[in-house]
């Protein structure tokens, strides 16, 4: 089982904004966050996922597809431009990116039953912060 990832999504309020600025790397051929260091996990990590936390939420995941380097001697985290939104979870917020286990990391939403992916993610987002998902 792949090691996933979870980070802040900085500047984002709502899902629908971290979705549309993903989406809008996509022509840039993908997402590329910059870290000082290559973690030392990091073949592990490939394959696994970067798990987003939002207001204080593990709401959605982007599969990592590798890594690379950056300017500076910076590594860069590959991301597939994608949000996979996942049944939410409470996270603390923390600085920079932390490991989480695969047996750690919450379901998507389409592999709840009842078909929860077909909800718009801002009603998602409402549902989640209720602690309804």
């Amino acid at each position: 089982m792949p090691l996933h990832l979870t980070k802040v999504a900085f500047a984002c309020d709502s899902v629908d904004f971290l979705r549309s600025r993903l989406e809008a790397r996509a022509p840039l051929g993908g997402v590329a966050l910059t870290t000082r260091y290559l973690p030392k996990r990091h073949e592990e990590i490939v394959g696994g996922s970067l798990f987003w936390i939002l207001k204080h939420q593990l709401v959605g995941r982007s599969p990592i597809l590798g890594f690379g380097e950056a300017e500076g001697g910076r590594t860069a985290i590959l991301l597939e431009p994608r949000l996979v939104l996942v049944q939410a979870r409470p996270k603390r917020a923390h600085q920079g990116w932390r490991y989480l286990e695969a047996a750690d990391a919450p379901p998507d939403l389409g592999d709840l039953e009842g078909g929860a992916d077909e909800l718009p993610p801002s009603l998602m987002g409402e549902l989640a912060g209720l602690g309804l998902l």
